[in-house]
């Protein structure tokens, strides 16, 4: 666990490279594993998050919320996806339109305030199906 006050870094990307080199040719293949850890995104009612935690909280649901704008347009075919609704989405951007293969890992938790938590991840995880 992080000491109090201490920041976490909750964006992680990795560039993955692969050249094929089939009858003289090279084939270069690129992948991004982005990692991002949106934990903190609760009901601040519910868990008394104040001070930094709320603020905290606060920029990961507006984030998260972005995120759902962008899968919707995604989804429904639209011709604008706001991308620069948020520092997440802007970051995302190459991995969530085009050619680009996405999938999203949920940890629930079975604690009792995690109820609530997890079944809005749950309904946000399953809602946007590409």
């Amino acid at each position: 666990m992080l000491e109090q006050g201490k920041q976490r870094d909750p964006f992680h990307s990795f560039k993955i490279q692969s050249i094929q080199n089939a009858l003289g040719e090279d084939h270069i293949r690129v992948g991004r594993l982005n990692m991002v850890d949106l934990a903190g995104s609760e009901r601040q009612a519910k868990t008394g998050a104040a001070g930094q935690r709320l603020k905290e909280a606060t920029k990961i649901n507006l984030s998260l919320s972005a995120l759902g704008n962008v899968i919707s347009a995604l989804v429904d075919g639209r011709g604008h996806i706001p991308y620069r609704d948020s520092k997440l989405t802007r970051l995302l951007q190459d991995s969530l339109g085009g050619n680009a293969k996405t999938i999203m890992i949920a940890n629930l938790g079975p604690g009792e305030l995690k109820i609530i938590c997890s079944r809005i991840l749950k309904h946000f995880s399953s809602e946007f199906q590409l």
